[in-house]
């Protein structure tokens, strides 16, 4: 079995300097609690999480099936309850390709495959709130 591990240090005010897997990056508050926005929410990083990873499906999935993209972009969205804890009470995820002729049925088949089968970020989500999903063809 493998594990994951990020070190936390807290730097100033709000903010927490990460490193993970030899990166380091910031994350903070946003100034309306208190944080100086030096970095990402880490909610918001949850999200990014999930776009990241079931992205990273699709595009791989995606050439070995040998379709050829133009661009490729996810807009993931989250509503959260005004009560604390603050979660999502939903997320939804926009698959938006560009390219001529793209194959809907790949593009589907694709995106099913990541968010059902690979994406482990979309699998643990799912566990604490509905993921939805839609695809958009541009181009």
């Amino acid at each position: 079995m493998s594990t994951l591990a990020s070190t936390l240090t807290w730097d100033s005010g709000l903010a927490f300097a990460v490193d993970q897997d030899g990166h380091r990056f910031l994350l903070d508050a946003g100034t309306e609690s208190g944080g100086e926005d030096r970095g990402p929410r880490p909610k918001a990083l949850l999200l990014s999480a999930l776009g990241a990873c079931s992205g990273i499906d699709v595009v791989s999935i995606l050439a070995k099936m040998r379709v050829e993209l133009e661009g490729f972009e996810l807009r993931v969205s989250a509503p959260l309850t005004e009560e604390h804890p603050r979660v999502f009470t939903g997320i939804h995820v926009q698959y938006v390709f560009r390219g001529k002729n793209l194959p809907l049925d790949k593009l589907e088949r694709a995106v099913q495959l990541s968010q059902e089968r690979y994406c482990g970020v979309s699998a643990m989500l799912a566990q604490a709130c509905p993921i939805t999903h839609e695809i958009l063809v541009e181009g």
